[in-house]
Order: structure tokens, then C-alpha cells, then sequence
């Protein structure tokens, strides 16, 4: 079986345990996932099964959609909820006050990653090292915040939606505005609902793929991940060329393609130059 399936993630499930429980479920260890969300987070999470593991590597820069509830007046050793409490602070904090500082949050920023992360500085993971109690320098990185929306508070908590760029950590973020509020903050709960194009009205909860008597029927084709390039159908000669790993002349206009045989099946992501298409990555069976 091969294709994508969206998966709602379960709270207290790792990205890791999803995939290794869907090996089972698709008899297959060709599985990998496109986006780590945290052991409390839920949400989407797509799995890409048997060849469409091929498409993983497309979807690592996909942005992603969040909602997430910040604590105010708590600071924690991972930056949300679950961990260590350092500090508590009093919380005076209006809708006003965080009005006025999510503007500084918003567009291209600086983040230091937490500590708490699978990142590697000198070879070691930061989470490794964290729970040994050693604390590292770690270089900011630029992320994109595309929008920052402010969804209500109420007792200290504050509701968000945050559309951002890979790479950036929201607990980090929760952390980063209760700062600037002066009282401190972490994140509560984290809920994914876009992943590049794949929508939480789209994802399927795990409970329901094990339960499935034909799971194979909840994948998507793994051209569902390039919808945003035109589709081309290929003659029985360009297709030829093309399992054969070679380029060939087309009339096409230069960009990149969805390729497909005449019966429809999805051949490879192509792109034209000058009258002539080649292959980015094939998906057509061996």
C-alpha cells in the first residue's frame, strides 16, 4: 500500500509512536511522518506510507497552522505545561496588554530554541542534554510568524492561532510573549490544524485507521502533496522515456509538473526547461 494518510495525532502519542503503531496497521516499515508535534500536542500529523515516503523531503518547508492556549504567570524548564515550574509571577495582564504586544511577534523573528528539542549543537541533542540538567548557548534562528491571532483570555489563559514557517517552536513562542507581558508564560495545550495543504476537517483519528477493516482505503494518493503545480498527461512514448529515468521534449511552458500516464497514474513531480522535461522525483512503481 502506498499513499498519505492525515492523522488526527492523540494527545501523550509521540510522532514516533504514530508511525511505528501504522507499521503494524500497513504491514510495511516504509512509513514516515512530515512534521514532529510534541508527546502533548494533537492534531495533524501526515504519515506518508510505502512509496510516498519518497515525497517526505517535499513537505519538510511546509507551514503550519496552530492553536494554542498560553498559561500566564508560569515559567517552565521546557516551556510548556508538563515541565518544571521556575517561576510563578502575579498576572495583571489585560486584553489590551496582549494586543499591544503580539505585533512584535509577528513576521520575520528571532528564536532561541528551547532546550528541550531534538536539535543538535556539537553533535548532542539539546534534549539529552537538558535532562542531565546542562544548559547550552544556542544560536537564534530566523522563523516566520505569517499571522498571529488573538482568539480570547480568560483565568490567565490566552487563546492564539499562529500560521508560521518550519521551524519554529510555539512553546518557545508562549514563553517569548509572556516575557514581554513581564509575568511569564508557557504553553497549556497545542492543537495542529493545517500542515502544508492537509486540514484537520481532513485528518482521521488513529483510534479509527487501527480499527479499520481496509486501512488501505484512507490513503490519498501522494499527489495530493503537488496540487499546486498543473497536471500533464503523458504519451505512451514520454511515459516510456520517462520509468526509463530519461528526459524528453515537451511544449509546455518552463515550471514544474504533476506528470501522469495515459491510465492516469501519477508518474513523477517534473520540471520543464527550454522544451525539455526531466524528472525532480519519481513515484510510478518499479
Amino acid at each position: 500500500m502506498d499513499g498519505i494518510i492525515i492523522i488526527d495525532k492523540p494527545q501523550d502519542w509521540t510522532s514516533q509512536d504514530v508511525t511505528a503503531k501504522l507499521r503494524g496497521v500497513f504491514q510495511t516499515r516504509r512509513i514516515g511522518h512530515g512534521g514532529t508535534l510534541d508527546p502533548m500536542a494533537t492534531g495533524v500529523l501526515p504519515v506518508f506510507v510505502g512509496r510516498a515516503t519518497r515525497g517526505v523531503e517535499f513537505f519538510e518547508h511546509a507551514d503550519k497552522t496552530y492553536e494554542a492556549v498560553l498559561r500566564l504567570g508560569i515559567t517552565t524548564d521546557t516551556e510548556d505545561i508538563s515541565g518544571e515550574v521556575l517561576e510563578e509571577k502575579a498576572v495583571c495582564v489585560t486584553e489590551e496588554d496582549v494586543l499591544a504586544v503580539l505585533p512584535q511577534f509577528r513576521g520575520e523573528i528571532q528564536q532561541i530554541p528551547p532546550m528541550y528539542s531534538a536539535i543538535k549543537i556539537n553533535g548532542q541533542k539539546l534534549c539529552n542534554l537538558a535532562r542531565k540538567g546542562k544548559e547550552v548557548e544556542r544560536p537564534a534562528r530566523t522563523i516566520t510568524i505569517h499571522t498571529l491571532e488573538f482568539l480570547g483570555m480568560e483565568d490567565k489563559k490566552v487563546c492564539l492561532r499562529i500560521h508560521c514557517s518550519k521551524g519554529t517552536y510555539i512553546r518557545t513562542l508562549c514563553k517569548d510573549i509572556g516575557a514581554a507581558l513581564g509575568c511569564g508564560g508557557c504553553m497549556e495545550s497545542l492543537r495542529r490544524i493545517t500542515a502544508g495543504s492537509y486540514t484537520i476537517e481532513e485528518a482521521i483519528p488513529l483510534s479509527q485507521v487501527v480499527a479499520s477493516e481496509n486501512p488501505g482505503a484512507l490513503l490519498r494518493g501522494v499527489d495530493t502533496l503537488f496540487t499546486q503545480y498543473p497536471a500533464v498527461t503523458l504519451t505512451e512514448k514520454q511515459t516510456l522515456r520517462c520509468r526509463n529515468g530519461n528526459s524528453f521534449s515537451v511544449t509546455h511552458p518552463d515550471g514544474t509538473y504533476r506528470a501522469y500516464d495515459g491510465a492516469g497514474a501519477f508518474l513523477m513531480l517534473a520540471k520543464v526547461e527550454d522544451g525539455v522535461m526531466s524528472t525532480i522525483k519519481s513515484f510510478f512503481e518499479v
